[in-house]
């Protein structure tokens, strides 16, 4: 399980209800079910309580966030074309495969490929 948090509040606050509910789930239907990583998403390094939120992250999940080759942690960051793919009907990939969210999620694809 791969788990996208937003950089917000609130995404915390509901992270404890979802663990509980991975757990509920492996303990009672598939054992085999793991924590791949957590994802912070809609992140800017602008946005203090995003800093905050991801900060939050490593402290508590630093093993389970995902990295590159060169220690850095992987992140994909608020993007207007990420916003705007969707609704071209095409992924980001596709849609502006130079935008700063496209390399994002290549560096989740080499990160999680090693």
């Amino acid at each position: 399980v791969i788990i996208p948090i937003q950089c917000e509040f609130f995404a915390l606050e509901g992270l404890a209800q979802l663990l509980n509910t991975i757990k509920l789930v492996k303990q009672t239907i598939n054992r085999q079910l793991e924590i791949k990583g957590f994802l912070p998403t809609m992140y800017s390094a602008q946005n203090n309580l995003a800093k905050q939120v991801f900060a939050d992250l490593a402290k508590h999940f630093e093993s389970k966030l995902f990295k590159l080759s060169n220690n850095s942690y992987v992140v994909i960051p608020r993007n207007i074309k990420l916003a705007e793919s969707p609704s071209f009907g095409k992924p980001i990939m596709l849609y502006d495969p130079t935008a700063i969210g496209t390399q994002a999620y290549e560096n989740l694809a080499k990160s999680i490929l090693g």
